[in-house]
């Protein structure tokens, strides 16, 4: 499993001085980014290329809040959906107790240079490492 470790930032918190629940689809993000990077996928080569690695499908469940400056971990793990879709079971972790604050499931493609559901090899690589 891939992780990563961040902290939070003040201009992240809403009113009630917790992470504005939006933020945490941006620290997903991030995390799979270098997840992907950590994988030898880069993700801005392939855009180049003419293939869109795109969202389709978001599923968070909130547990508890974070606030200002504390340390979490984003936790990554890939798995297969179908021939053409995959998962990033995601979980945003603080440090300091180890409690879980978000659970995510993110669902993703591909898309080729004719906007048509491709995995590319790099991608399909993934699965059998």
């Amino acid at each position: 499993m891939f992780s990563i470790e961040m902290s939070v930032r003040d201009y992240e918190l809403d009113m009630q001085g917790i992470v504005n629940n939006g933020v945490y689809f941006n620290y997903l993000e991030h995390a799979r980014h270098e997840f992907l990077l950590s994988s030898g996928v880069d993700f801005a080569a392939l855009t180049e290329a003419g293939i869109h690695l795109v969202v389709i499908r978001s599923e968070l469940d909130y547990q508890s809040s974070l606030k200002s400056g504390d340390r979490f971990r984003v936790e990554v793990e890939l798995e297969r959906i179908s021939k053409v879709k995959f998962g990033f079971r995601q979980r945003v972790v603080r440090v300091s107790d180890d409690r879980l604050c978000v659970n995510g499931l993110v669902i993703g493609t591909a898309l080729n240079e004719r906007g048509r559901p491709y995995i590319s090899p790099e991608l399909d690589a993934l699965f059998s490492a």
